[in-house]
C-alpha cells in the first residue's frame, strides 16, 4: 500500500471505515471505580451477610438494606466492566439510586437514630466508610457522562 493509497482525494489520510470504536467503561479512570465498586461489593455483602447469619434480629432493616447496597455495587461494578452504551445507561441510573439511597439512608440515621439499632453501609452518609459511599456515586455518575460523549 502506497502513501496515495492511505489519503482521499485532498491528499489527506482518510478516517477508517466502519463503526466508531466503543468506548469501554472500565479503563482508565473507570478502573478506579471498577476497583472500588468492586471493594465495596465485598465489603457490603460480607458485612451483610454475616450480620443476617448472626443477628437479624438485631436490626433486620439495616442488615437488609446492607445487602441491597451490596447488589447495588455488584450491578454497577458488572455494567463497568461490561461496558457499551446499554451498561453505562444502566450503571448511570444505578448511580443515581445509590445516591438517592445514600441520601435518605443517611439523612434518616442522623433525624430518627432509634430506627437502625445498628449501622448501615450508607448509615451518616458512608461516615463509617470514609464517605465513600457518598463520593462514590457521583465520582461515578461524572464518568459515566464524559463516557457517553467519548
Amino acid at each position: 500500500m502506497t502513501d496515495t493509497d492511505r489519503t482521499g482525494e485532498s491528499g489527506v489520510p482518510s478516517a477508517p471505515a466502519g463503526p466508531k470504536p466503543q468506548f469501554e467503561l472500565g479503563t482508565g479512570p473507570g478502573r478506579v471505580l471498577v476497583w472500588f465498586y468492586g471493594v465495596f461489593t465485598v465489603a457490603a455483602a460480607s458485612r451483610s451477610i454475616v450480620q443476617m447469619i448472626l443477628d437479624f434480629d438485631r436490626a433486620p432493616l439495616a442488615y437488609v438494606l446492607s445487602a441491597v447496597a451490596a447488589l447495588v455495587y455488584g450491578f454497577i461494578t458488572y455494567s463497568l466492566v461490561r461496558g457499551g452504551e446499554k451498561a453505562r445507561r444502566a450503571a448511570l441510573v444505578c448511580c443515581a439510586a445509590e445516591l438517592a439511597g445514600v441520601l435518605v439512608i443517611g439523612t434518616w440515621t442522623l433525624v430518627e437514630p432509634s430506627a437502625f439499632p445498628d449501622a448501615t453501609v450508607w448509615s451518616d452518609f458512608g461516615m463509617g466508610y470514609l464517605f465513600i459511599p457518598v463520593i462514590l456515586p457521583v465520582t461515578g455518575m461524572i464518568w459515566l457522562r464524559r463516557a457517553r460523549n467519548a
